[in-house]
C-alpha cells in the first residue's frame, strides 16, 4: 500500500529548482529586455540584491569588503557596460565616485524588485545555479527549452480576461 500522507512523497520532479531557474528566467528576461531599449523605459529601476561570495560574482576588493556576505544594487539612471549572458549579467556602477565593473552570475541574486511596479521576487541561493540540475532534468525529459522569442503583442483594443488568474 502506498503511503500518500503530506511529506513522505519524494518529488521525482525537482519542481523547487524547475520554480528557480523559471524565476531567475524572469530576472534574466527583465534585464535583457532593458539592455534592448538601451534604457530603463518610464520609472522602472531594478533593485538587485545578491550574495558576494558566491562562485563568479566579480567585483572589487572595496566592495566585497565592505559588503562581505550580501549587496544590494540599483540599476536606474547612472549605469554602464550593462550586458546580459545566459548565466549572469555585468554592468559598471558608481560608488563613491568611482566606477566599479560588476559580474553577477544569475545564481547568486537572492532578491529582484521593480519597485516601479510593485514587482518582487524573492530567490534561493543555497539552490542548484539556473541552467542547471532543473536544464539537465528538463533535457533529460525531452522538453526542449526554446530561446526567448517576443511575445505577440496583443491588438489595442482587445479584451483579456485576468478571471483564471485570481485567487478564489
Amino acid at each position: 500500500m502506498l503511503d500518500r500522507s503530506p511529506g513522505t512523497a519524494k518529488d521525482h520532479i525537482g519542481y523547487h529548482d524547475l520554480t528557480q531557474a523559471a524565476l531567475r528566467a524572469v530576472v534574466r528576461a527583465a534585464l535583457a529586455k532593458a539592455v534592448k531599449m538601451g534604457h530603463l523605459p518610464a520609472d522602472h529601476h531594478f533593485y538587485v540584491t545578491f550574495r558576494t561570495r558566491l562562485q563568479g560574482v566579480q567585483m572589487s576588493d572595496d566592495l566585497k569588503d565592505k559588503f562581505p556576505d550580501e549587496m544590494t544594487i540599483v540599476i536606474q539612471h547612472q549605469y554602464a557596460d550593462f550586458h546580459v549572458f545566459e548565466d549572469r549579467f555585468e554592468v559598471t556602477l558608481k560608488f563613491g565616485g568611482v566606477s566599479h565593473p560588476l559580474r553577477i552570475p544569475f545564481a547568486a541574486i537572492s532578491r529582484f524588485v521593480d519597485p516601479s511596479v510593485n514587482f518582487g521576487i524573492q530567490l534561493d541561493t543555497d539552490s542548484k545555479p539556473a541552467g542547471g540540475e532543473a536544464a539537465l532534468q528538463l533535457a533529460a525529459s525531452g522538453v526542449e527549452i526554446a530561446p526567448h522569442q517576443p511575445a505577440e503583442e496583443t491588438p489595442k483594443g482587445a479584451v483579456v480576461s485576468l478571471d483564471a488568474f485570481r485567487r478564489k
